[in-house]
């Protein structure tokens, strides 16, 4: 019988890795399609808001650190001037996949966040997880 080199743990944690990340953007899809929705974006659907949690989960990170970059050199202020900014990138993002306008596309990022808490508050409760647990 023959023993699995590192090659065989390294395709599989690959592996396990892509399937997260497809599952991770699925759920993102549906909080964000479900947050367009009740913003009263028409042009909400599964694709968009799957397309939109694509390029938020790979333009985030980079214009993060691009702005973090930049406004680090300032004191107290620089990194939220890069949260400000990081967050109207988020915003535009998403108003150009669902081709909006700027409050509906706010709305929708707002409503798509407090539809996630509410979804692991309930999980939470149902799998009998304490909300402190981590504190």
């Amino acid at each position: 019988m023959m023993g699995h080199g590192i090659g065989t743990f390294l395709a599989l944690g690959f592996g396990a890795l892509v399937v997260a990340f497809i599952v991770y953007l699925v759920i993102e899809a549906v909080f964000l399609y479900l947050g367009a929705k009740l913003a009263g974006i028409e042009k909400a659907t599964f694709g968009r808001s799957f397309l939109a949690a694509l390029l938020l989960v790979i333009l985030m990170p980079i214009f993060g650190l691009i702005f973090g970059l930049i406004f680090s050199f300032i004191p107290i202020i620089g990194h939220l001037i890069a949260l400000i900014l990081l967050f109207i990138v988020g915003l535009w993002i998403v108003k150009t996949v669902f081709d909006t306008g700027w409050i509906k596309a706010f709305i929708a990022l707002l409503l798509a966040f407090v539809i996630a808490i509410i979804a692991g508050i309930i999980l939470g409760a149902l799998l009998g997880f304490s909300l402190l647990a981590f504190l």
